[in-house]
């Protein structure tokens, strides 16, 4: 059997936990492109909520997992500020889909990402990183407060756990394949059948 790679992005808001999703999950030791925040960005990036961080992604990380034999899974992890969306078109030619980490204490800053996707037609989740004294919602809650569309699915994790991040990109793959198989029916069309 030969080996299949597909290509995910792991997106969000900044702080949302894309770095640290991309390296908890990663086989491999995982490309980073983590600077430090300077003062010019200060002026530009709002880090309310996250005044922890120190860090931010210029350019994009990048992992790879195997989720069973002949199947891997390469991960590119998009930067967070719109001063860097001019490589998200880029990263996103072949993706079969993304994962959308969204921070509930910041909600509004996953916005973008779900519009991004929706209007270019990838398949995504929302994958909602439960911090540590962060109110909990539900997915469905989050569902609506994004607007998604109906069966875009939302679920929980923790963007450092390993497993919960494996999860996530099972359920993202199962999802897409949903997707792009309905597509694929979708333009093939009801088959002409015998006169």
């Amino acid at each position: 059997m030969a080996a299949l790679a597909l290509k995910i992005l792991v997106a969000g808001g900044f702080g949302a936990g894309k770095t640290t999703m991309v390296g908890a999950v990663s086989e491999i030791r995982p490309l980073r492109t983590e600077e430090l925040l300077s003062e010019a960005g200060e002026r530009v990036d709002d880090t309310g909520g996250v005044d922890h961080k120190t860090t931010t992604t210029v350019a994009m990380d990048f992992g790879r997992i195997t989720i069973r034999s002949g199947l891997a899974l390469y991960l590119f992890g998009t930067p967070g500020q719109d001063r860097f969306w001019f490589l998200w078109d880029e990263l996103a030619q072949g993706a079969l889909g993304a994962v959308v980490l969204a921070d509930t204490r910041r909600l509004q800053d996953c916005f973008p990402a779900v519009d991004y996707f929706e209007h270019r037609g990838i398949p995504f989740v929302v994958a909602v990183n439960c911090f540590a004294g962060a109110r909990t919602y539900g997915a469905h809650e989050v569902a609506v407060a994004l607007d998604l569309e109906r069966g875009t699915p939302v679920v929980l994790c923790d963007a450092r756990d390993k497993d919960s991040g494996k999860e996530v990109l099972i359920r993202l793959v199962e999802y897409a394949g949903r997707v792009h198989t309905a597509r694929l029916l979708e333009a093939v069309g009801p088959q002409a059948g015998p006169a």
